[in-house]
């Protein structure tokens, strides 16, 4: 059982992909727990991440950075709900 006063985290970020590849990367994330897709235009998606600590979101951001046609995925701001 998790401790409902345990923080959790929230992150932004921005994928960049192959122009080609948008869609296919956009369906790959939308099936990815604890990822949401909010925009994506022009080869950019912006995606929200949440999870129980920094780590976890580093680790999902890291097997989005490395999905076929992902040129770049970087976090944009984090936030912590206590």
């Amino acid at each position: 059982m998790s401790d409902p006063h345990a923080p959790y985290h929230i992150s932004s970020a921005v994928v960049v992909t192959m122009p080609n590849m948008q869609e296919r990367v956009v369906a790959l994330l939308a099936e990815m727990p604890n990822v949401e897709v909010h925009a994506h235009q022009h080869g950019k998606i912006v995606v929200v991440i949440e999870g129980t600590s920094t780590g976890m979101l580093g680790e999902i951001l890291s097997r989005i950075s490395l999905l076929e046609g992902v040129v770049a995925a970087n976090m944009v701001f984090e936030h912590v709900e206590a």
